[in-house]
C-alpha cells in the first residue's frame, strides 16, 4: 500500500471543505470529522446550527459500548431540563439513503452481505442497490451517526456517535450516517467502557465533558488542521484497494483475494 501512496500525485488528494469540517474537544485531545454534506444535507445543516449556538459545549460522552459506538449529547435529554436547540430542528424526516441515479459512486469488487454493490462516493463507504436504485454510507469503524429514538425522524444531530468497533452493517439504511473521523478517533475507542445497558454511563462524574464542538470555517486558519484525503474516484485509490485485496507482502501465506468495504483503508495526510 505503501508503494501505492508514495506514486500518487497532487491531484489524487483534495482537501475537505473547512465548512464541512468538525472539531470535538475533550480533555484527553481533539476529534476532526468530515460531515457527509452530500448524504444528509438536512442533519449536517441543523448540526452547524447547533454547533453556531453552541450547544454542545459542556455536554458529555454518555456511552461507550465494547466493540460497538460511543455516543454523546445532553445528559438531559428528555428532562424538564434539558437543553434547548435554539434555532435547530428538534426533529428531521430520516436521510437513511438517497437516491443512487447520477451520483457518483466507485464500486470496489466485492461480495458484501447487506447491499448489492459496495463502493465509495466522494471520500465515504457507501453501498447500493444499483446505479438505479437506492445509495447509502456504510457502518465502517469511525464513521459519524445520528442518534434517534424508535421513531424514524426522532433524530436531529443533537445526539451523535461514532462506531468504535466492528462494523455495525445492520444499522446500515436505519440510522442517518452524517460524517466519518479524520483524525483522533483514539480519544474516543479508549474512553472508559460504561457498564449500564449498552454501555451507557451510570453516573454523571462517569459521563466525559465535551469541552467544546466547532466548525471548521469558525476557526482561524493556525487553528485548522491541514489535511489531505485521498479521493476515492482515482487510478490511484483504485490501486489501493487492489493492493489491499491481493496481499503481496512475504507475511502472508494465504492471501484471501477478497477485500469488504470497511476493510478499505481512506488514507489521510497532515501537513
Amino acid at each position: 500500500m505503501s508503494g501505492v501512496l508514495d506514486a500518487s500525485t497532487s491531484a489524487d488528494w483534495r482537501r475537505p471543505d473547512p465548512s464541512n469540517m468538525l472539531y470535538m474537544n475533550l480533555d484527553t485531545g481533539q476529534i476532526v470529522f468530515e460531515l457527509a454534506q452530500h448524504f444528509a444535507p438536512a442533519h449536517a445543516e441543523n448540526i452547524r446550527t447547533l454547533v453556531s449556538e453552541r450547544f454542545f459545549d459542556g455536554l458529555a460522552v454518555v456511552r461507550s459500548q465494547e466493540n460497538y459506538v460511543a455516543q454523546w449529547g445532553d445528559p438531559n435529554a428528555g428532562e424538564d431540563d434539558a437543553r434547548d436547540h435554539g434555532d435547530a430542528a428538534s426533529s428531521l424526516d430520516p436521510e437513511f439513503y438517497r437516491s443512487a441515479i447520477g451520483f457518483p459512486f466507485s464500486r470496489i469488487d466485492s461480495h458484501d452481505a447487506y447491499a448489492n454493490e459496495v463502493g465509495f462516493s466522494m471520500g465515504f463507504p457507501a453501498g447500493r442497490d444499483g446505479p438505479e436504485g437506492r445509495a447509502w454510507l456504510t457502518h465502517c469503524f469511525g464513521m459519524l451517526g445520528v442518534g434517534r429514538g424508535n421513531e424514524p425522524d426522532s433524530g436531529s444531530g443533537a445526539e451523535l456517535y461514532v462506531v468504535t468497533g466492528h462494523a455495525p452493517r445492520h444499522l446500515d439504511r436505519n440510522v442517518t450516517l452524517v460524517g466519518r473521523v479524520l483524525d483522533g478517533i483514539e480519544h474516543l475507542t479508549t474512553l472508559p467502557r460504561g457498564t449500564g445497558p449498552l454501555g451507557f454511563y451510570e453516573s454523571a462524574s462517569e459521563n466525559v465533558p465535551i469541552r467544546s464542538i466547532r466548525m471548521g470555517d469558525e476557526l482561524p486558519q493556525n487553528e485548522r488542521l491541514d489535511i489531505e484525503i485521498l479521493r476515492t474516484d482515482t487510478v490511484t485509490f483504485s490501486l489501493l484497494v487492489e493492493a489491499r485485496r491481493y496481499r503481496a507482502e512475504p507475511w502472508f501465506v494465504d492471501p484471501a483475494d477478497r477485500i469488504g468495504v470497511c476493510n478499505v483503508p481512506l488514507p489521510t495526510r497532515i501537513r
